[in-house]
């Protein structure tokens, strides 16, 4: 029996409610391991965008795999932005994060004295005599 090119409305609502898996929307046969209801591995999403680096279209490659042209656009900028993070001149490690602590607590300390600043400055407004000389 030969498989159709395209699917009616009905029969492809009735493949997804039946998870049906062997046939693209494109009439391309799919591997059960990569539709859009599964997960995919590292690999495969590393080969779908080393596709579309290539020049393929991002519609063909959605459609190849099952998935939307969003997702597949989500995982090329994740693997950009992972191939920008490893090329970084100096990977980060501890120090890194030592130091964001300390910036962190050096904000919270400055911010602390400037919000004890200001409590003076209103406690001394009701103290009229607080700029006074003392006796001798």
């Amino acid at each position: 029996m030969d498989t159709p090119l395209t699917y009616s409305r009905s029969e492809r609502r009735v493949h997804h409610e039946q998870g049906y898996q062997g046939i693209g929307w494109s009439g391309a046969p799919t591997d059960p391991s990569t539709t859009s209801r599964g997960r995919f591995s590292v690999k495969k999403k590393s080969e779908a965008v080393l596709r579309l680096m290539r020049g393929e279209s991002l519609d063909i490659v959605s459609r190849d795999l099952g998935v939307t042209a969003a997702r597949l656009s989500e995982w090329r900028d994740q693997f950009h932005a992972g191939a920008q993070a490893a090329l970084r001149s100096r990977p980060s490690d501890e120090r890194d994060e030592n130091l964001r602590d300390l910036l962190a607590k050096v904000g919270e300390l400055t911010m602390d004295n400037e919000l004890l600043r200001e409590k003076i400055d209103r406690l001394e407004v009701h103290r009229p005599l607080a700029h006074r000389s003392s006796r001798k």
